[in-house]
């Protein structure tokens, strides 16, 4: 059974605190109410910095208000915690930070834009003797305690594994793959093709596939189809391509539609279960997308956040992991939780069933008769 399955049906509830595991966490937040002698014995505020806006809808749309979820159901109060979002500003993340730890956080929960301003907010909130949680993105030369994740490099291996199995499915001839990257400032991106690659290697030494290239990386859809177009201009017998989100995957699909490539005939890849990638899956331009549960994630950093505001250490069962920092040469720490590769047979029973995707939008127009095939129905 997938995480996301198990997480919806129940899971192993916690009922102390000492008690919480990584698989602890549910859909229904009531793992956070075993957290609740802890709160009450906890100092400071926690502040919490979300990156932006621009290329991800999900920290408006799911972390903060999941966050808001978890550490109300854990006893915090409104005052208690801060959320905030840089909207893509560097400066404007570390003022945020600086303002936090004015008003009190004893505790910090970043996503960074970068490196380079986590690693900034980092040595001021040491300076100020704040903790500080990596949350989703890995501050590399960090001075970090804990980081919370989605295990990227099994990320970057569904990702791999499913190009694989589209490839046979669409029954794709001599295969010419291009592979894609996210942003080479984004840890997570390098992590995620340490998985594919790992996947794909196999099958470039065995002749079976041709890696036809690999360009500079980019979380840019724009900048993604201008890479591609430039790509298959210079390279005509490309006919499948690793991306590594949905939204460089629907820049591609974009582009090879004005070619009239028809529905499986040239896999792509991606991953965050967007309406926009969820359709193109549906429709035979993509062949799958990595769903990563953020309740799960919100719920893992609430709880952490709530140990070290508290002056205690999360258990072990909890921190059930460790991450590479390869600027510090050294292992953080880490809770790092279980991706769900989607694909048309099992949409309906991970991310429609979370309710991570709005089945009427998901099934509007076209796609409707594309839902009833994959079993979706919209009440």
């Amino acid at each position: 059974m997938s995480m996301a399955l198990a997480a919806s049906t129940g899971g192993a509830l916690a009922n102390t605190s000492s008690s919480l595991t990584a698989s602890s966490f549910t859909a229904d937040f009531s793992a956070m109410e075993a957290l609740k002698d802890l709160a009450s014995k906890g100092k400071g505020k926690i502040g919490i910095l979300l990156p932006e806006t621009t290329t991800s809808a999900r920290y408006t749309s799911f972390d903060a208000p999941y966050l808001k979820e978890a550490f109300a159901k854990a006893g915090l109060s409104s005052d208690q915690f801060i959320i905030t979002n840089a909207q893509g500003s560097e400066s404007t993340q570390l003022t945020q930070a600086q303002s936090d730890i004015s008003q009190g956080a004893s505790v910090l929960l970043i996503d960074p834009i970068s490196s380079g301003v986590g690693a900034s907010v980092e040595s001021y909130a040491k300076d100020h003797g704040v903790a500080v949680i990596d949350y989703d993105r890995l501050t590399l030369g960090g001075a970090r305690s804990y980081y919370v994740s989605f295990d990227n490099v099994e990320v970057g291996k569904k990702i791999g594994e499913g190009m694989v199995s589209c490839i046979a499915d669409w029954k794709i001839e001599k295969p010419q793959v291009l592979i894609m990257r996210g942003a080479p400032t984004d840890n997570n991106a390098t992590l995620f093709a340490e998985g594919y690659d790992g996947v794909l290697e196999p099958h470039f030494k065995s002749k079976d596939y041709t890696k036809v290239g690999e360009p500079a990386g980019t979380w840019d859809p724009a900048k993604a189809r201008t890479i591609f177009e430039e790509q298959y201009t210079a390279h005509n017998t490309i006919n499948a391509v690793v991306t590594p989100n949905d939204d460089n995957a629907n820049a591609v699909i974009s582009y090879l539609k004005t070619l009239h490539v028809p529905p499986q005939k040239f896999p792509t890849t991606g991953q965050d279960a967007t309406l926009t990638g969820l359709q193109n899956v549906l429709a035979g331009y993509q062949c799958g997308t990595v769903y990563k549960p953020i309740y799960l994630e919100a719920q893992a950093a609430a709880a952490l956040a709530i140990y070290l505001r508290a002056g205690e250490t999360p258990p072990e069962a909890l921190v059930n992991g460790k991450t590479a920092d390869s600027q510090q040469k050294k292992d953080v720490p880490s809770v790092l939780l279980t991706p769900v590769w989607v694909s048309a047979k099992n949409m309906a029973g991970t991310v429609v069933k979370d309710k991570f995707v709005d089945a009427s939008k998901l099934c509007a127009g076209d796609y409707s008769d594309k839902c009833k095939t994959a079993g979706i129905s919209v009440e």
